[in-house]
């Protein structure tokens, strides 16, 4: 345990401090029981087994400072989740890529160029993402967290919080916009545009099969995108985009709904493109979240910037214009 949440281990106690404070009692434990079932952590609130300042309260009570959570012995025991969870801790050759991605820390955040098919998180069939893979090789790190999200084809910048207070701040300058995030993406066709905002509601759905697909409906979303164009040919476009909101998969949608599939989009894209670019070596989307820049409230500025992948800069390379 941290100071954010000292362990009085013969009274099984927890005593909140300012920095872990405001932040649900569900998804504190969440963090901290990673290898006990929410259904198990819901059952416990429900029933009574946790309790704060020795009263009952539901899955959305606030944490404050100075309070006193009661956890039952259970947890303070290695349970059959532990174990197998234990047993499908991920392996070395993701660890070491994932290490070898790092590209700044600081004592707020940890930043990772995370490689192309690696997801950000577990979930729906992937057993381990950016955030298991690290918490598995930064164990010295108690509280890590994302920050936001990179789809799994994306390779690029992602932001992980080392402490809650960092991790408050950055979700407050994302809902403000006060972080500048830049992706480079290469699409199909002539760009004519120059600079060109893209202004298209996204919605978010779910096929029977699990598959998520994202549509530009009126229904949707806001969203707005600003593409650039950096190099131009008659077949093909190296652009710059920056995201004005975050939406699930809004730089393939919007760049399609525009006319410009981007290369190697499986989900959104042109076969015949993407079989061409195959040709030329990509095997792979070809989007990368390239730059991300913010201000920490006391003024500190952060620059953070992803090199691309030996394919990407192949495909580069290869490019004429």
């Amino acid at each position: 345990m941290t100071q954010q949440d000292k362990l009085i281990t013969k009274s099984n106690n927890l005593i909140i401090d300012a920095d872990a404070a405001g932040q649900r009692i569900d998804n504190f434990l969440f963090n901290k029981l990673k290898n006990i079932p929410k259904s198990r952590i819901y059952r416990m609130l429900r029933s009574g087994e946790v309790r704060v300042n020795k009263g009952r309260i539901g899955p959305s009570y606030k944490l404050q400072p100075n309070d006193l959570i009661r956890v039952p012995p259970f947890w303070s025991k290695t349970s059959e989740v532990e174990a197998e969870a234990t047993r499908g801790k991920p392996g070395g050759n993701l660890i070491n890529l994932l290490l070898d991605s790092v590209i700044f820390e600081d004592d707020k955040i940890l930043v990772v160029n995370k490689p192309t098919g690696i997801a950000s998180h577990g979930g729906s069939g992937i057993n381990f993402g950016v955030i298991e893979i690290l918490r598995a090789a930064r164990p010295d790190i108690r509280d890590l967290e994302l920050v936001h999200r990179l789809d799994r084809d994306t390779s690029g910048c992602i932001i992980l919080a080392k402490k809650r207070s960092a991790l408050r701040q950055l979700h407050e300058l994302i809902r403000s916009g006060g972080i500048f995030k830049k992706y480079l993406l290469l699409v199909r066709g002539q760009w004519k545009n120059g600079e060109h905002i893209v202004d298209a509601p996204l919605l978010k759905n779910q096929l029977s099969s699990g598959e998520r697909i994202v549509t530009v409906t009126q229904a949707g979303k806001a969203s707005v995108t600003i593409f650039r164009p950096v190099r131009v040919s008659a077949e093909m476009s190296l652009l710059e985009a920056e995201l004005k909101t975050g939406r699930t998969h809004q730089i393939r949608v919007h760049a399609t709904h525009i006319g410009y599939p981007i290369a190697g989009d499986e989900k959104y894209g042109d076969k015949e493109f993407n079989r061409k670019m195959s040709e030329l070596g990509l095997k792979r989307l070809f989007l990368h979240a390239k730059e991300m820049r913010f201000t920490w409230p006391d003024g500190v500025k952060v620059n953070l910037v992803a090199s691309l992948d030996s394919q990407l800069e192949k495909i580069i390379k290869q490019f004429s214009y």
